[in-house]
């Protein structure tokens, strides 16, 4: 599971902002995952004051942080069954909310309101749009339904504290499946529940299993066993009998992907398209026939393949589209199910693409692309001419397209001949050698995440500002390849950290950037990376940014939320065994802190469930009573990452003060 900055389909709803209860903080108490216990007040730290926000003029050059920040465009986005409307979430109000326009184009309507949702989910008859909510971050979600016009709203099922869900799929009948920890024994069982509010067990784990799809007839549903950050197993569960078949189980040294693609059933029930990486390096696309009960191959690429969708005349479907990942950047492929060949698609504006699409005789495909210099558009294809629309326009807040920095891939071998790979943003005009620009290393989380080339408002305000940033893709990193992703798994963890100071020197080497004038950034796993580089090798970075990060495996570990803990036992090991507790006391950050000599701004989110602020916590203390430099910036309404703008806005400034100190620059864009 990723630690990462949460963008899951939870959000923050208005139904679950009341204010708090001394009952509900007497509940608080008795939770061991991250986020409560809450902050050690006693800490001096920053926290969002609510004060005015400057933006500076259009046109102006560098431009203020806050235009960036203020850039928005469509979030995710879905088609109705019948293709004819797209729901989609965009913050432009400060916070996610759903939206609805005519897949042809036209005026959007919002139809929530301080709620922040993120992920609408139309239900199958196409009169309501489905949705989860939970408390500023906690990632305990309820359950609701909101009518297409947005004049009638439903509770499905009501938020319980300690109950982590992750939704599944939606039955022909509007019943659903999803996981859920409501049975309180800490790990995701099955469950299936009606737009009434009924829910019922069906299928109960020992860790953590998952509901990914159910087949149009109802009658199969599709679960997956977390294998580490990036592997799972697949499994096909009767809905009727209980009964389980195992799809593919590899062994866990050799685990695999089956969920980069999501799952597409046809739509007579005999079988879906997935994309795996067993026995490959990257996630190819494959189809599972029932009756048979195996799968075979059906597109072989040198790239993962991700986001199906299948569409068009027939029982079994014509047209599957899907993406390629190829370092980074998507690029959108179609093929005919029938006649056995590619299906030809225009070009697309650079970054990441998500897909759907609907209809069968009118089948028409759904691209939203969030590239580097777009951050969310959405385009119309036909598909039978290919003919592409764009039907919703990013807004730039006043900022020059032509300004903003396309990043470059870079490739080089790690000292042990390993081969790992980053994107670069330079600034315009930079120059090479001895006036090469400083450089801002910012780290992804996970440790399964990877950097691509989506929009990325800090890297291109600081660019902007002279200063190249370098987003490196270590080893552990998806994307590059399925061995790629295990070489920093358990007793291999430093080896990744080795790559930072590794990619730092071929950059200076190639003179690209100045290392004598580089700081390091990451969020969530990579808060970690921040604070293990710093202290594994000191003087190689000449600051920090760490936002909610990991001091101390072993209690990092121990609270994890059980979003995280089903995948922890293979990334990290097993923090129940006394191996692992040793291996963590010698290698956890906090335990080489007082080799850190050089400036960290820290930040954390007092609701975060999956990095409890007490991380960011202790390595504040102990970097102040060293005498180094650890301001601190506390989010007490915010769990694992910033969804507020407000928050945001704060936040960011900040870090830019911060950081164009450090690096010598005198004016801090705010």
């Amino acid at each position: 599971m990723i630690r990462t900055t949460l963008m899951a389909t939870v959000a923050a709803g208005a139904a679950l902002l009341a204010t708090t209860s001394a009952a509900a903080q007497s509940d608080d108490e008795k939770e061991t995952f991250g986020g409560a216990k809450g902050a050690d007040l006693s800490i001096e730290a920053m926290e969002p004051d609510g004060g005015a926000v400057t933006i500076g003029r259009a046109g102006e050059y560098p431009a203020d942080i806050a235009r960036y920040l203020l850039a928005s465009g469509a979030g995710s986005a879905n088609l109705s069954p019948d293709g004819k409307t797209i729901a989609f979430s965009w913050d432009v109000t400060g916070q996610p909310e759903l939206w609805v326009m005519p897949a042809t184009g036209g005026q959007p309507k919002q139809i929530t309101f301080k709620t922040g949702v993120r992920a609408p989910i139309w239900t199958p008859d196409g009169e309501m749009m489905f949705f989860s909510a939970d408390r500023d971050g906690n990632e305990q979600p309820g359950y609701f339904a909101l009518s297409a016009d947005g004049n009638t709203e439903l509770e499905v099922l009501p938020a319980k504290r300690g109950d982590f869900r992750r939704f599944g799929d939606f039955a022909k009948d509007g019943s659903f499946i999803y996981a859920s920890t409501a049975r309180g024994a800490g790990v995701f069982d099955i469950y299936r529940g009606t737009m009434d509010g009924e829910s019922e067990l069906i299928f109960e784990s020992t860790l953590g299993h998952y509901a990914n799809s159910l087949s149009p007839d109802g009658k199969y549903a599709l679960i997956t066993e977390s294998v580490g950050g990036a592997g799972n197993n697949l499994y096909l569960l009767d809905l009727a009998t209980k009964e389980v078949t195992t799809i593919s189980k590899p062994p866990v040294a050799d685990y695999a992907t089956h969920t980069a693609g999501g799952f597409e059933w046809m739509p007579n029930s005999r079988g879906f398209f997935f994309s795996t990486s067993v026995d490959r390096e990257f996630a190819t696309l494959a189809y599972y026939d029932v009756a048979k009960g195996a799968f075979e191959r059906v597109y072989e690429t040198e790239h993962d393949v991700g986001n199906l969708q299948l569409c068009g005349p027939g029982d079994g479907g014509s047209y599957l589209f899907f993406k390629e990942n190829d370092n980074g950047f998507d690029t959108l492929k179609g093929w005919h199910t029938v006649e056995k060949h590619p299906i030809s698609l225009p070009n697309l504006p650079e970054g990441k693409y998500s897909l759907d699409c609907e209809g069968k005789d009118d089948a028409t495909l759904m691209v939203r692309v969030n590239g580097w210099q777009t951050p969310g558009e959405i385009w119309m294809i036909d598909v039978e001419s290919g003919e592409a629309n764009k039907v919703f326009a990013s807004n730039l807040a006043g900022l020059d397209p032509d300004k903003l920095v396309r990043p470059q891939v870079v490739r080089l071998k790690a000292r042990d001949g390993v081969e790992i790979q980053g994107i670069l943003y330079l600034p315009q005009g930079a120059e090479k050698g001895e006036n090469a620009p400083p450089v801002l290393f910012g780290v992804h989380g996970g440790p399964s995440g990877q950097s691509q080339a989506s929009f990325d408002a800090v890297s291109q305000y600081h660019v902007a500002r002279g200063i190249a940033v370098f987003r490196p893709n270590v080893r552990g990193s998806t994307g590059l390849g399925r061995t790629f992703g295990m070489l920093d798994d358990r007793e291999k963890r430093l080896d990744s950290v080795t790559d930072l100071v590794d990619m730092l020197a071929y950059l200076g080497d190639e003179g690209l950037v100045d290392t004598d004038n580089a700081a390091v950034l990451g969020g969530s796993y990579g808060g970690y990376m921040v604070n293990a580089v710093l202290a594994e090798y000191p003087g190689v970075f000449k600051a920090g940014v760490a936002l909610f990060g990991v001091a101390d495996w072993i209690t990092a570990l121990e609270i994890a939320s059980p979003s995280l803990k089903a995948a922890d036992r293979i990334e990290f090991g097993d923090i129940t065994e006394e191996k692992w507790r040793e291996f963590y006391r010698v290698n956890s950050p906090i335990r080489k802190a007082d080799k850190i000599n050089v400036p960290v701004l820290y930040s954390h989110g007092v609701k975060d469930p999956r990095i409890d602020i007490y991380e960011t916590e202790v390595m504040v203390k102990t970097l102040r009573a060293n005498g180094v430099p650890a301001p601190f910036i506390r989010m007490p309404d915010e769990g694992h990452g910033w969804r507020k703008l407000s928050n945001q806005l704060f936040y960011y400034r900040k870090q830019a003060e911060f950081l164009e100190e450090q690096f010598g620059l005198s004016d801090s864009g705010g």
